[in-house]
């Protein structure tokens, strides 16, 4: 029992519960009519504040996991197991938000779609990955207490300096570079300022790791992670513009201006005290799967949804079309649908795998009987062509 309660099942619970925040996000932005995107209705309002948690949420529990595995390991270094895990995972993550972008009719015409080279939400989380495991490689040697406050700052510096870099369009950098910095070329997520939350969910697992076995841990931790959510989001533009007017730096009054990095902070703090309020509930191996199936959960809702690769998808059909009652039932069976294709796959996985084998060998061995008779045939019509080619000439 203190194994299915461990901290690792209700972070994936978490994950669980922002992949399935992504899912109806999408689904509901993607279809609902324009004529029902009224921000004076309370429903609907309410319904973009919360899908605006979904990718900080994500972002952050990504840093928190990683981190919390790598950490963990008794291996230090590149020695440690979980670098070269890690750096497989991120090339598989990058990989898949570039082929799920890419347009099968545009490869037949000889081209490749503009939209190839936009950085979505798996590129991103994948370079990040990449530059966390570098900052590790760099300091594990010092203490991993460098590690911890390094995460910190970069993550903090991140939030602070983003009306600086957030108006550049680095023409200089070659586009498909360029994009991993900037969304003025179609990119939907960029490393800045995304690699931020990262870097704190990172921060946020090594103080979890450092403490855990300390008395009283997790009721401090709850009400840590709600003091500093509480402060985020309802004090973080205040104390910003204190500081902009004891040192007289702009940048802290832009922050404050547009203070939507800090308070989503708060928001993903404020989730995480209520998780692990209630840890001992998420030990269902539904949530744990749902919460460990999140990329294939991601792929699968992308073909459905935005068609891929062939561009026949639900919005493609419905785009802006749905009223609100038709989206709450669509999106509930686009849910159930998706996660459930996931989980069968993968309950039934070795069975598929054995059935295409056996498909494969049987279609080979056919092809293979066949072959010395149609290469025959084949010989036998170039010879009696040739021979009437002949006769025609004498």
């Amino acid at each position: 029992m203190t194994k299915r309660t461990s901290r690792l099942y209700f972070l994936d619970a978490i994950r669980a519960f922002a992949i399935l925040m992504m899912l109806q996000g999408h689904f509901v932005h993607s279809l609902l009519g324009d004529v029902y995107r009224d921000k004076s209705n309370i429903v609907y309002t309410i319904w973009e504040y919360f899908r605006g948690m979904t990718a900080p949420t994500f972002f952050t529990i990504t840093g928190f996991i990683f981190t919390y595995l790598l950490l963990k390991q008794d291996t230090k270094g590149i020695d440690n197991p979980r670098v070269l895990k890690g750096v497989k995972r991120a090339v598989k993550v990058i990989f898949w938000g570039y082929l799920l972008r890419l347009s099968f009719y545009a490869v037949f015409t000889g081209t490749v779609n503009p939209s190839f080279f936009y950085v979505d939400v798996l590129q991103c989380i994948g370079t990040s990955l990449l530059l966390l495991i570098g900052i590790y490689l760099v300091l594990w040697r010092i203490s991993e207490a460098w590690f911890q406050n390094i995460t910190l700052s970069i993550g903090v510096i991140i939030f602070l300096l983003q009306p600086i870099y957030g108006s550049y369009i680095l023409e200089f950098l070659p586009q498909t570079i360029a994009n991993y910095f900037t969304n003025r070329n179609g990119s939907v997520f960029t490393l800045l300022p995304w690699f931020g939350y990262v870097c704190i969910g990172s921060f946020m697992a090594s103080l979890f790791l450092k403490y855990k076995k300390q008395k009283m841990f997790y009721p401090r931790t709850i009400i840590t992670l709600l003091f500093v959510g509480v402060l985020l989001i309802f004090y973080s533009s205040t104390l910003l513009m204190v500081m902009y007017s004891m040192t007289g730096i702009g940048v802290f009054k832009s922050v404050a201006y547009n203070n939507f990095l800090f308070i989503r902070l708060g928001n993903v703090c404020i989730l995480f005290s209520v998780f692990v309020l209630m840890k001992n509930y998420f030990t269902n191996q539904m949530i744990t799967k749902i919460g460990g199936r999140t990329l294939s959960i991601y792929i699968v809702h992308f073909f459905v949804l935005y068609g891929s690769w062939f561009g026949l998808g639900l919005s493609q059909f419905f785009y802006h079309s749905l009223t609100p009652g038709q989206i709450f039932i669509g999106a509930l069976l686009f849910i159930i649908s998706v996660c459930a294709t996931v989980l069968l796959y993968y309950k039934y996985k070795e069975e598929l795998k054995l059935q295409i084998e056996y498909v494969l060998n049987s279609t080979s061995q056919k092809i293979k009987s066949t072959m010395p008779k149609a290469f025959m045939l084949f010989r036998n019509s170039i010879i009696h062509t040739y021979r009437n080619i002949r006769y025609i000439r004498r």
